[in-house]
């Protein structure tokens, strides 16, 4: 039995990556009722097209589906750095529209949503190792593709990767403050975390290239959450 809830947030899927997990997502998008689906960020890998496999293109034509007003599901595309230009494609690719950034209000809850790369300053100032940093940690990812021990402990040990975290968290909450926002959510650093200061509650979504993968609901009294995606194949097998 599916289960309702009010908005579904993904973010970092990265479709044209070989680590994307395009099938896995699907099955997540199925296996919920929502009136809103939130893409928050880094969809595609970049703007080369041909990468994206057949699987890649299913899933695409399933958010399509999804956008029909006859659904009555609201879906957004925010932009996220690694799919930046891609706005006019995107929009007639599987009929959405994209922002930069999303304002909604569940429950009393008034929430913000933002990709999370315009609060690293890091990526602006080092593009290069940035690039770098990104091309070898998805090259260790595809061949620890199994379970991602070694990426997850990489990513786990890793003082640069959580500082970047919790640098992007503060200056995501000091933004919400100004919007007047009791929430705000991001994707970007790959990293789930939940935070609060100052009245605002921030969550990272984490992404959809690592294993497990995670994503986030929000209910219809407006209470947010993140989890884990646990594929049924693998539930079965640990029953």
């Amino acid at each position: 039995m599916k289960m309702y809830i009010n908005t579904l947030i993904v973010s970092d899927i990265h479709l044209g990556s070989p680590v994307a997990r395009p099938k896995e997502v699907l099955e997540l998008l199925q296996g919920f009722n929502f009136k809103r689906l939130i893409l928050l960020g880094d969809i595609f890998d970049d703007l080369n097209f041909k990468r994206l496999k057949k699987e890649h293109w299913n899933l695409l034509s399933y958010i399509r589906k999804l956008s029909n007003p006859g659904k009555n599901i609201e879906v957004v595309w925010v932009e996220g750095n690694h799919d930046e230009g891609l706005i006019d494609k995107l929009s007639h690719l599987i009929g959405i529209e994209a922002y930069s950034e999303y304002e909604f209000e569940i429950g009393g809850n008034k929430i913000i949503a933002v990709h999370g790369h315009q609060f690293d300053r890091f990526l602006y100032e080092n593009i290069v190792i940035s690039n770098i940093s990104s091309f070898i940690y998805n090259k260790i990812q595809k061949y620890d593709r199994d379970n991602q021990a070694l990426s997850r402990f990489i990513k786990r040990k890793s003082k640069g990767w959580l500082r970047l975290s919790h640098k992007v968290a503060d200056s995501a909450i000091e933004y919400a403050k100004r919007k007047n926002r009791n929430t705000v959510i991001c994707g970007h650093t790959h990293q789930t975390l939940q935070k609060t200061s100052g009245g605002v509650t921030y969550f990272n979504t984490g992404c959809w290239t690592d294993i497990p993968s995670t994503y986030i609901t929000i209910d219809f009294e407006g209470n947010v959450r993140i989890s884990e995606f646990f594929e049924p194949e693998k539930l079965k097998l640990a029953s």
